[in-house]
């Protein structure tokens, strides 16, 4: 693969892994103005976030079999039409109901571009090659929170927030164009490869037997959804408790996203020098003191806007530390179910991440003691899980 066809083969497959993201990103600034156009709160506007953290749960654990039978490219084109459909659906949403509705089935379809991405790296590029692969797609990844708020907020600002549906909706449109265009079939159908429901659960009750497997998957999800509880009550808590615009907004959560990226960009760094399984679990430590002390200082009244923006920095650093070591740890025991793996790993982050911002929006008081609360108790109970487990896998390797 030459030059020119690497980087761009790199910049459709970086735009396939980030529609999921923007598709989150992008409208966060508009939950004002959809509660005020659906005459709701800005409370139960968050359920539709979580409705679609629940379709992108659910669909990677049927994409992966899908792409096995029927090639990457039909699955994929299905999932960015299913998509294109919901988005436009979306912006003639008449009822909170509805949006909710329309957000899981427009999951489903952006599901497919981040599964049908990842299996392709593999397809098309050597193994050796894979990691750097992976690595510049996380860079492309990893601008979406930056972008997507800021470029969501003047958009809304300007537009409304149907606009941004309306944005997505053309977004996936110009990737099924650069696909077409620029984008080989990565791997034939097979005709041979079972879509027996016996079948698929057998490979993934393997893959979550296995202890490594369910010690990092397990314990990396709960503190990865620390990130989701934040995700889903932060528009209430900056727009309608702190009274920022929605331009404001977008910037705050782009500074917040540095942190993740920052923590990335430097595990990098520190894994020179450490192990993965020493820096999850100093992170992880780390994280709950933080997440103890935001809450905490929330509770007595303490702090303010700058102060909650400089804890949420804190403890989504953290979540740039443990999420590409618990992901590392959790795939390094297979090969022949490295797919399952992949997908099992996937839908664990989004289901509990998924439950963890239904819970904090289900307790939202328009205040940050719920989100605190929520992110501290995660964290904990992520550390908890993950010192429990390795004290029992010692014993029984013992």
């Amino acid at each position: 693969m030459n030059s020119k066809r690497y980087l761009l083969t790199i910049l459709i497959l970086g735009t396939l892994t980030a529609l999921v993201p923007f598709s989150i990103d992008m409208y966060l600034p508009g939950f004002k103005a959809i509660a005020a156009g659906l005459h709701t709160s800005v409370t139960e506007v968050a359920l539709s976030l979580s409705s679609f953290f629940i379709g992108v749960s659910v669909a990677q654990l049927f994409y992966g079999p899908l792409l096995d039978r029927f090639g990457r490219k039909r699955p994929l084109y299905i999932g960015l039409v299913l998509y294109i459909l919901s988005s436009i659906a979306c912006v003639m949403a008449g009822s909170l109901e509805v949006l909710v509705a329309l957000r899981f089935v427009q999951a489903l379809g952006a599901c497919a571009a981040a599964v049908a991405a990842n299996a392709m790296v593999r397809d098309l590029f050597p193994v050796e090659d894979n990691a750097k692969v992976f690595s510049a797609l996380m860079l492309v990844l990893s601008t979406s929170p930056l972008i997507a708020p800021t470029a969501g907020g003047y958009m809304i600002a300007a537009w409304g927030w149907h606009s941004v549906f309306i944005a997505l909706a053309i977004i996936a449109l110009l990737i099924i164009f650069a696909i077409w265009l620029g984008l080989p079939e990565s791997r034939k159908p097979d005709p041979n490869y079972s879509l027996k429901p016996a079948a698929i659960l057998s490979n993934y009750w393997e893959v979550i037997r296995n202890p490594q497997f369910f010690t990092y998957a397990i314990s990396g999800a709960v503190a990865f959804s620390g990130l989701f509880a934040y995700i889903s009550v932060s528009p209430s808590i900056f727009m309608e408790l702190y009274k920022v615009s929605e331009k404001t907004y977008g910037w705050i959560f782009a500074l917040l996203a540095s942190g993740v990226i920052g923590g990335t960009q430097a595990n990098r760094f520190m894994l020179k020098y450490f192990s993965s399984k020493q820096i999850v679990r100093s992170s992880m430590i780390i994280q709950s003191l933080v997440g103890m002390a935001m809450f905490l200082f929330t509770y007595y009244g303490l702090i303010g806007l700058t102060g909650i923006i400089v804890f949420l920095f804190l403890f989504l650093t953290c979540v740039g530390f443990v999420l590409p070591n618990t992901s590392a740890l959790c795939m390094q025991p297979f090969t022949r179910n490295a797919g399952s793996a992949s997908a099992l790993m996937g839908a664990l982050q989004m289901g509990i991440g998924s439950l963890g911002a239904f819970l904090v929006s289900l307790f939202n008081n328009d205040s940050p003691l719920p989100m605190t609360g929520m992110m501290a108790a995660l964290a904990i109970i992520a550390l908890s899980i993950l010192l429990t487990s390795s004290r029992r896998s010692q014993t029984v390797a013992a």
